[in-house]
């Protein structure tokens, strides 16, 4: 039972975290947020604040934000598509930036509380450029995707955890690669929305609807066959 919470807790609490960023910095360039959800599946609760619908369901691992204009255009003032590209950049890189801030202060608290502040502050550094060099070595083939750990992966390793400052130690690894990750310019991940506004700001022009529902969508299918993947290499090497 133990396991469970620290598996919920850990993964549902990163990704709510990510979610609640992208609300925070939505509502503060005045777009309106349809909705924020903790938990998927069935609904349990829900409550209408400020024209914003909060719910919570079924399934606690993670949540998600509705944005008005984000998936469709709206010409609305108060809809995403039409606040300025540099308020639309920082909704985008929010929840990926405060799982990095998250993670980097996690760890730090963590390594300065045993071992003082100086080691602390050397060691968050080398913990940071670590996630760097991990993706370098994955995209100069020194890793194989066959080495990625998806949430079986995780949740394996979560189960393995004895004290609490394994398990803390492990929140703030996976926050961290969280944040590095949804910040690279791949589709569907946010990073990639990010270069699509930093290549419209440059070209001075939107790209059009269908354009991006289409690498969106590939990507969705790219990114769905890669969990599938990892997830069956997660298996094989758990059992």
């Amino acid at each position: 039972m133990i396991t469970i919470i620290k598996i919920i807790f850990l993964l549902g609490f990163l990704i709510i975290l990510h979610e609640f960023a992208h609300y925070i910095v939505a509502r503060l360039c005045k777009v309106k947020v349809n909705e924020f959800s903790v938990g998927f599946g069935k609904k349990i609760l829900q409550k209408e604040v400020d024209k914003t619908v909060y719910t919570l369901r079924l399934i606690p691992l993670g949540g998600y934000v509705s944005l008005k204009g984000l998936d469709e255009k709206n010409s609305d003032p108060d809809s995403y598509t039409s606040v300025s590209i540099w308020k639309r950049m920082l909704i985008i890189l929010a929840g990926g930036f405060a799982n990095i801030i998250f993670g980097l202060i996690t760890f730090f608290i963590l390594i300065t509380a045993l071992h003082g502040i100086n080691v602390g502050i050397v060691a968050t550094g080398d913990f940071f450029f670590s996630i760097f060099e991990s993706l370098k070595m994955l995209f100069t083939g020194e890793v194989g995707l066959d080495q990625f750990t998806g949430p079986i992966g995780i949740s394996s390793v979560v189960s393995e955890t004895k004290a609490l400052t394994e398990f803390v130690y492990l929140l703030a690894l996976v926050s961290l690669s969280l944040g590095v990750t949804n910040l690279l310019p791949i589709p569907p991940l946010d990073g990639f929305k990010f270069l699509l506004l930093l290549i419209e700001k440059i070209r001075r022009k939107p790209f059009s609807e269908k354009f991006e529902v289409n690498i969106q969508f590939l990507g969705f299918v790219l990114l769905f066959g890669l969990s599938i993947y990892v997830a069956y290499n997660d298996v094989l090497r758990i059992f």
